[in-house]
């Protein structure tokens, strides 16, 4: 429920107002004290249980695509079976015939949408790609048609009758084709010393090709919408994880002022990136209820997710560590490269890490593109710095190995006291007391370094480590705080809960400063009809929420004091604001107490609302508009306060090899982090071990696989693209060894929902040496590559 509608006094122009009552002679009276045990405040940095858990476990928790808006109809979305060609016919007469088909649509019927702006262009849009705008087919599973019916099975059954026939073209589907040459990206070339030379003259020397597959991200729920048009509002309803960068793409893709989309998304049912911008199944159903003028719900089957968006491209990177006897570094030469798509791009920097981790007075490094006839990929947990950790972590093992040295002392030997690519210090980095606390915990000292020199029964063990980190990013936001009658108190903002806990850590931050329990708070999101807030990508939406928040209670705290200590008749009247405390509820000094909404009722005032941003204090509305729609005012790692901010990780990893067969089984993980600052410690922790699962997976399981014939996802559902599941997870411990950081954030938090992953996949495929003694540099670790 949204309050922005209702009509209040303005105090501060856009910061500040008081409602006065409905109607002048109401009348509100106290409510008798009673003695009830006072609960638990439950504030930022307490662990507590999800503030909508029990809505989720209950069922009662309603999703963005189960809304039920009358008269809805139901759209199946028809796919390109052909990497690369034209469409020359298109066999729709028999569908449009079937029973309660609606409409049938193709490019045929010239529904004329504009491209929207890319995310690496300063928009929002995943790709410039928007369907049925032509009949150039560009990948195997392209939409090429929408089949809208009265119920979901008629839509299906109507949806198989289309058939389309094709000119085909010459299609690149592998990136390592002669003819998918890599494009280079001189935005991300990273130069300083001279490292061919330096490599040349280091003693010892390691080289490597390293290669993940696509991965794909695989959430619960499926990707879909409903989309409707009323009173000249375009109202979406769409799981997402930024609902004003897809209110922004939308707007684009039909040329209307971004005042006239709507897109609600209360819970998101896991994303992992792929639900930052909407796709092109929201376009369809778009099209489809302006031209129906009903209601349209578009739901991707779980085949579709594998070619309606992208995931993590497939990476390629030759990376060489040259050292000193010692173990010194003494150049790092890297060349890597992702695939694309034909017309679109997507970076999957594989430096991103390379440059940052360890202290080297010789780097080289390049990132390339492949283009191939493939969707465009896109964001999936820690994009970037998972594949770059992978092989510069693998590299480093290999490098420990080459010089009979523990892998975790060689990177202590290559500690860097500041960001050695921006030669700025760190904010915090307290990764040596991660190793130290990781390896204690786990028992490193035991470890026998020889490769196959551990084992129990049949079993090879092996252990690994490996180190990650994880760039702040920072994007302004608002917040806003209303205080009623009944001293309820509410937080609002747009931005999204992706199963990261933002529900609960804003009511933790609001409770922090007003002294409220938080599970009192309710918090309003998902609805661009809030104030504005940015992606929930990048591990970032924790830290800006939570310090527009604190600051928007600040100024209710303010605002309280001074109406209780001016408020004719208030108990407090002509006390020191400085004397009045928060607590339960209530304002207090000099033995009196005064609840928030007996105050709000002496005050003659329905609602107390106050709206505060993090916005710079000379940032315009064009600067807020930008930050809520685009991604141009995301600030990077070491754009804040002369610092580099980033969090860190190290894992400890035991594998279980079976001589026969070659089966890995992962048997402990210890992983210590330091991420700042944990305004909940239970989320936290989950957040971890979230991404050490999909490490684990992307480790052993995870692969995408690709016909070479017709760029067809052989393995396109949960069936064949294997995802970890308990059977394949072994006892995970967590350790914090964070402490606050003010130059990272406001509250002093870093980043915790990416950092799990990173570096997951490196301690498992150097524990699987340590145990085998073989080597395996292409992901997954599967039997085959170890018999």
């Amino acid at each position: 429920m949204s309050h922005t509608d209702q009509p209040r006094r303005e105090l501060e122009a856009g910061a500040e107002t008081l409602t006065p009552p409905a109607a002048a002679s109401e009348t509100l009276t106290p409510p008798a004290p009673t003695q009830t045990p006072a609960r638990p405040l439950e504030a930022l940095g307490e662990k507590r249980p999800r503030l909508e858990g029990n809505l989720k476990v209950q069922g009662a928790a309603r999703y963005a695509f189960e809304h039920q808006p009358e008269d809805l109809l139901f759209g199946v979305v028809v796919n390109a079976t052909v990497p690369h060609g034209r469409i020359t016919a298109m066999h729709i007469e028999e569908a449009k015939q079937a029973p309660g088909v609606q409409a049938v649509l193709t490019h045929l019927d010239k529904l004329e949408l504009n491209p929207g702006t890319p995310f690496n262009s300063g928009g929002s849009a995943a790709s410039k790609y928007v369907p049925l705008q032509s009949e150039v087919v560009r990948w195997n599973g392209q939409h090429i048609a929408l089949v809208v019916a009265e119920t979901l099975e008629q839509a299906t059954e109507a949806a198989a009758l289309v058939r389309a026939e094709y000119a085909p073209e010459p299609a690149l589907i592998d990136p390592d084709d002669p003819q998918a040459r890599p494009e280079p990206v001189e935005a991300l070339d990273v130069e300083w010393g001279q490292a061919h030379q330096a490599m040349a003259a280091a003693p010892v020397r390691v080289h490597g090709v390293y290669t993940t597959p696509r991965e794909y991200n695989s959430p619960i729920e499926l990707h879909g919408c409903i989309a409707q048009w009323q009173d000249e509002i375009l109202t979406v309803w769409e799981p997402s994880q930024w609902v004003g960068g897809e209110r922004n793409t939308i707007a684009e893709w039909f040329g209307l002022e971004v005042e006239r989309v709507r897109v609600i998304s209360p819970y998101v049912g896991g994303g992992f990136g792929c639900k930052a911008t909407p796709h092109g199944h929201v376009a369809l159903a778009c099209l489809a209820t302006r031209l129906l003028h009903r209601p349209v719900k578009v739901v991707l089957t779980r085949p579709q997710t594998f070619t309606g968006y992208g995931g993590r491209p497939r990476t390629h990177q030759a990376l060489s560590l040259g050292a000193d006897h010692d173990g010194k570094l003494l150049a790092i030469v890297h060349d890597g490269w992702n695939e694309t798509s034909i017309e679109d791009t997507h970076q999957e920097p594989s430096n991103s890490v390379t440059p940052l981790m360890y202290a080297c007075d010789n780097v080289f490094s390049r990132h390339r593109l492949v283009r191939v006839h493939t969707v465009n990929p896109g964001w999936m947990r820690a994009p970037g710095e998972n594949p770059s950790t992978y092989a510069l972590e693998t590299a480093m093992d290999e490098l420990a190995h080459a010089l009979a040295m523990d892998p975790l002392e060689l990177r202590l030997r290559n500690w860097a006291d500041q960001d050695p690519q921006e030669k700025l210090p760190w904010s915090s980095r307290r990764l040596r007391e991660a190793y130290q606390a990781g390896a204690e915990a786990f028992g490193w000292a035991q470890r026998d370094p020889a490769p196959r020199s551990m084992r129990r029964g049949r079993e090879l063990v092996g252990w690994g480590m490996a180190a990650g980190t994880y760039p702040v990013h920072r994007t302004p936001g608002e917040a806003r705080i209303i205080v009623d009658r009944h001293g309820q108190l509410t937080v609002q903002s747009s931005g999204a809960d992706i199963g990261t806990g933002t529900y609960t850590i804003l009511a933790q931050t609001a409770a922090e400063v007003l002294q409220v329990p938080s599970s009192d708070i309710k918090v309003e999101l998902g609805d661009t009809r809030l104030p504005r807030a940015p992606v929930a990508g990048g591990s970032q939406l924790a830290n800006l929420l939570t310090g527009a928040v604190h600051k928007t209670a600040l100024k209710v705290r303010e605002m309280l004091v001074n109406l209780a200590v001016t408020t004719p008749n208030s108990p407090l009247q002509g006390q020191p604001p400085e004397a009045v405390t928060l607590a339960a509820g209530g304002l207090h000094a000099d033995g009196r107490t005064l609840s928030f909404g007996t105050l709000l009722a002496l005050a003659n005032h329905d609602e107390l609302v106050v709206h505060q941003d993090t916005f710079e204090p000379d940032a315009t509305e064009q600067d807020r508009d930008t930050a809520d729609r685009t991604a141009t005012l995301m600030k990077g790692a070491t754009d804040v306060n002369g610092v580099s901010a980033h969090s860190w990780c190290a894992h400890f990893v035991e594998v279980a090899v079976d001589e026969d067969f070659g089966t890995v089984r992962v048997r402990r993980v210890v992983s210590a982090f330091d991420c700042g600052r944990l305004y909940n410690p239970t989320l936290a922790e989950s957040q971890w071990i979230g991404g050490i699962v999909m490490g684990i997976g992307q480790a052993l399981l995870e692969e995408g696989m690709v016909d070479p014939r017709d760029g067809r996802i052989l393995n396109a559902n949960l069936a064949d693209y294997l995802v970890a599941v308990n059977a394949d997870i072994p006892e995970i411990q967590t350790i914090n060894v964070g402490e606050p950081d003010p130059l990272a954030s406001a509250l002093g938090g870093k980043t915790i929902g990416e950092v799990g992953i990173v570096g997951v996949a490196a301690a498992i495929s150097n524990a699987v040496f340590h145990a085998t003694g073989k080597r395996v540099r292409d992901l997954p670790i599967t039997l085959d590559k170890l018999l």
